[in-house]
């Protein structure tokens, strides 16, 4: 059991780093980003084809990648920045279902409809834990998540970018009116999380099911660790993805149970869903 939880630590701390992202766009950009995933897919794969078809460096192909993923979840933002900066969030959020399709139809017509042959950028054991050995894959994304949620916050709390980008997000018209620039603080918080996005798929796609489809899909479990925390709080974005992730390992190792695996984030989407209107449901019963 222990090691069905180790093993699934990796793609929990994938999750935290995405929930984490999502968490920091729900706030700061007022959008549930759909593409978050899939702007990292497409960069990761990008990354991919500069390595095997123009032969560069792993890292430097690895690097392009991460550009690449920036730049596309920068040009959303522009869009949304630009036609949408009035809209409402649920607006906002629908708007990148149409990015999250048309980079998985990308991706098919770029770089086909097989799993892509990765070149592990981090790989090997890190240290053993209960005779269980833990992998640097592992050690790098859980460290990853948590060190992003509190580099997010010591910027937002004590930097004057962090207070201007709090002041859009809390009072925009009044942020505007003081001179604030939104469109070009916007716009960067997009590319800052398309490139945490890459960063993070180039170094768990190896060691999982990397075709465009799963990829681009990890939003939904990153979206059920946002959830957690209401899509407010970046520490329960954390906790949320390490628990799902871990959650994913032990019923992997239960044959009777295994296939649930594919399910446990819409069930702890749903589950948390409940909770949070538990208060709404018990009062219109009485």
């Amino acid at each position: 059991m222990l090691q069905g939880a180790i093993a699934g630590l990796a793609a929990g701390g994938l999750y935290a780093v995405l929930g984490v992202c999502l968490t920091l766009m729900s706030r700061l950009v007022r959008v549930v980003n759909f593409a978050q995933a899939a702007t990292g897919m497409f960069g990761a794969f990008t990354a991919v084809w500069f390595v095997r078809e123009i032969r560069l460096p792993i890292w430097l192909g690895s690097v392009l990648g991460v550009l690449v993923a920036g730049l596309l979840a920068a040009a959303i933002g522009f869009i949304a920045a630009t036609w949408l900066s009035e809209a409402s969030t649920t607006t906002r959020s629908a708007m990148t279902v149409g990015p999250l399709l048309l980079l998985i139809s990308m991706s098919f017509i770029l770089f086909g409809n097989k799993p892509q042959p990765f070149t592990p950028i981090i790989a090997g054991p890190a240290f053993s834990f209960g005779g269980v050995v833990i992998s640097q894959v592992t050690v790098a994304t859980v460290a990853m998540a948590i060190v992003t949620a509190i580099v997010v916050r010591i910027v937002l709390r004590r930097t004057r970018v962090g207070t201007q980008l709090r002041a859009l997000s809390e009072r925009p018209t009044t942020a505007e009116l003081l001179g604030i620039r939104s469109r070009p603080l916007s716009i960067a918080v997009w590319f800052v999380t398309g490139v945490i996005s890459a960063i993070a798929i180039m170094i768990v796609a190896p060691s999982q099911s990397n075709d465009a489809t799963s990829l681009a899909m990890l939003i939904v479990p990153a979206a059920a660790a946002a959830l957690l925390g209401g899509f407010r709080r970046l520490d329960l974005a954390v906790v949320g993805g390490v628990v799902l992730g871990v959650l994913g390992g032990l019923v992997a190792q239960i044959d009777e149970v295994a296939l649930v695996r594919n399910f446990l984030p819409f069930l702890f989407i749903v589950v948390l869903l409940l909770w949070t209107q538990r208060k709404e449901v018990w009062d219109a019963a009485r």
